[in-house]
Parts: C-alpha cells; sequence; structure tokens
C-alpha cells in the first residue's frame, strides 16, 4: 500500500452519518437545532449561578463548569460538521483534524473530571455534612478544576503529538462526523502499536479511576441515606445528588454503548451514529436535567428571566 508523508496531507475527508443527499437538509436542522438548544441552555445554567448568590456554593460551582465545558465540547464538533453539510464538502484540514482530536481529549477527560468532583462534593455534603464548609472550600474547588485541566490537556498533547508522528495512506476517509483519535489512527500505514496502548492504558486507568470514585461515593452516600430514620430525610438527601446521578448515567452509559457497539460490530459508521449520543445529545440534556429537578435552579432561572424582561 502507497504512503504518504504526514507533512503532505493537505485534508481528511469526514464521511458524516449519512451519505444520502436527500436526509442532508434534515440532519443539518436537526444537529442545528441541538448546538443552539445546547449552548443556550448550558448558557442560562452559568448565567443563573453567577446572579444568584444562594448558587455560589461547590456543587452549583461545578456544574456552571460542568455546562461551560459540555458548551466547549459541542463547538469542537458540531460547527465543522454543520459546515459541511450546509456547502456538501467532506474534507479537514490536516491541522484541524489534530486540533479536533486535540481538544476533544481535552473536553471528553475534563467531563470525567467535573463528574467525579460533583459525586466527591455529594458525599462530603451528606455523609460528613459538619465538615463540609471546611473540606470543600472554594481554594479547593478551584485547585480540583485546575488540576483536572491540566491532566486533560496534557493527556490530549500527549496523545496529538503521536499522532504527529505518524504516515497516512492514500485512502483517508474518516467514517464518522469529527476527527476521532481511534479512528485516525486505524488510517495510519506506520505502526500504530504504541499508539493504541497509550490510548487504551490511559482511558482505562483514567476513565476507571474516575468512575470507582464516583461508585465508591455513592456506596457511601446509599449506606448514609439508608441509615437516616424518616422517610422525608431519606428523599431530601436522595433529591440532592438525583440530577448528578442522572447525568452520570446517561454519559457512562452512553460512552459504554459506543464502545460496545465499536466492539460488536466493524460498521464504523453505526458506532459514529451511537457517538452522537455522548458527544452531542448528552450536553444537550444536562441543563434541563439539573433545572428541572432541582428548584433552587428553577428559582434562580426565574429570576434571571424576570429581570431580563424588567430590563427589556
Amino acid at each position: 500500500m502507497k504512503l504518504e508523508n504526514k507533512t503532505d496531507i493537505a485534508e481528511f475527508l469526514l464521511l458524516g452519518l449519512s451519505e444520502n443527499p436527500e436526509l442532508q437538509p434534515l440532519l443539518f436542522g436537526l444537529f442545528l437545532t441541538i448546538y443552539l438548544v445546547t449552548m443556550l441552555g448550558n448558557l442560562f445554567i452559568i448565567l443563573a449561578v453567577s446572579s444568584d448568590s444562594h448558587l455560589h456554593t461547590p456543587m452549583y460551582f461545578f456544574l456552571s463548569n460542568l455546562s461551560f465545558n459540555d458548551i466547549c465540547f459541542s463547538t469542537t464538533t458540531v460547527p465543522k460538521m454543520l459546515v459541511n453539510i450546509q456547502t456538501q464538502s467532506k474534507s479537514i484540514s490536516y491541522a484541524g483534524c489534530l486540533t479536533q482530536i486535540c481538544f476533544g481529549l481535552v473536553f471528553s477527560g475534563l467531563e470525567n473530571c467535573l463528574l467525579a468532583a460533583m459525586a466527591y462534593d455529594r458525599y462530603v455534603a451528606i455523609c460528613q455534612p459538619l465538615r463540609y464548609t471546611v473540606i470543600m472550600h472554594p481554594y479547593f474547588c478551584g485547585l480540583l478544576i485546575l488540576l483536572s485541566l491540566f491532566i486533560s490537556i496534557m493527556n490530549a498533547l500527549l496523545h496529538s503529538l503521536m499522532v504527529l508522528h505518524l504516515s497516512f495512506c492514500i485512502d483517508l476517509e474518516i467514517p464518522h462526523f469529527f476527527c476521532e483519535l481511534g479512528q485516525v489512527l486505524k488510517l495510519a500505514c506506520s505502526n500504530t502499536l504504541i499508539n493504541n496502548i497509550l490510548q487504551y492504558f490511559v482511558t482505562s486507568v483514567w476513565g476507571g479511576v474516575t468512575l470507582l470514585g464516583i461508585i465508591f461515593s455513592y456506596i457511601q452516600i446509599s449506606s448514609s441515606i439508608l441509615r437516616i430514620p424518616s422517610p422525608g430525610g431519606k428523599y431530601k438527601a436522595f433529591s440532592t445528588c438525583g440530577s448528578h446521578l442522572s447525568v452520570v448515567s446517561l454519559f457512562y452509559g452512553t460512552v459504554f454503548g459506543v464502545y460496545l457497539s465499536s466492539a460488536a460490530t466493524l460498521s464504523s459508521r453505526k458506532t459514529a451514529i451511537a457517538s452522537v449520543m455522548y458527544v452531542i445529545v448528552t450536553p444537550m440534556l444536562n441543563p434541563f436535567i439539573y433545572s428541572l429537578r432541582n428548584k433552587d435552579m428553577m428559582g434562580a432561572l426565574r429570576k434571571l428571566f424576570s429581570r431580563k424582561s424588567s430590563s427589556h
């Protein structure tokens, strides 16, 4: 198979979700709507948290960071897909593809860390309420965010720099709607053994540690809730972490679904369709989950909208 030097690569081709020309207007309208809802929903969460002093707590601090991360995560992939659909083009530049890989890894990794930090916050609030203000100090919360961001950036740079050393074949078609690391590695003609080992090792260790941290937190939370004598107290304690548990289930459930579907089928196109759930749909649903099941957030959003209407 003929090789092409990596410095001569002009562009990759993103095949998208479907090559049927009749479906392209429908896909464009659908994903444009999802993207706008994602932007507005998460932006309202950030504005509500920042404008209401009652929400200046660690839980909502992490939530506003999660909303900002979801905005960035969606912006990494959806706009380019919309441009390609509208212009009937499949191309993405070599630099643009590497940029998508890098930022996609940063924001997906940060999502993992934020969900773990929010689980720890609920664990401290329910299992160690008397020490909550001491443990969840604003400086500690800020340090958690910075540490998570630093680890995510280092991980993304490591994988991206490893891709730079690869040579690619003439066939540069990616059966996906964005440059996903695993799909790009499949196009390489040079040896990708180290890249694959690194990818699976880091994903397993990092994802495993954060997921185990979340599971451990909720085991402790469940144990504490079961010891509460009154049913009302149990419901109140559980309601404080119900939204987060829903988001965790949605995110990890869709991620595992993607990897299981890719392992069960040889169709990369089906894997791309499954990826829509955690890359595009999950960031859109997160604001609704946190606002509709949270009285404090609903109150803050009503105040925010009332201020906007009165100013107009």
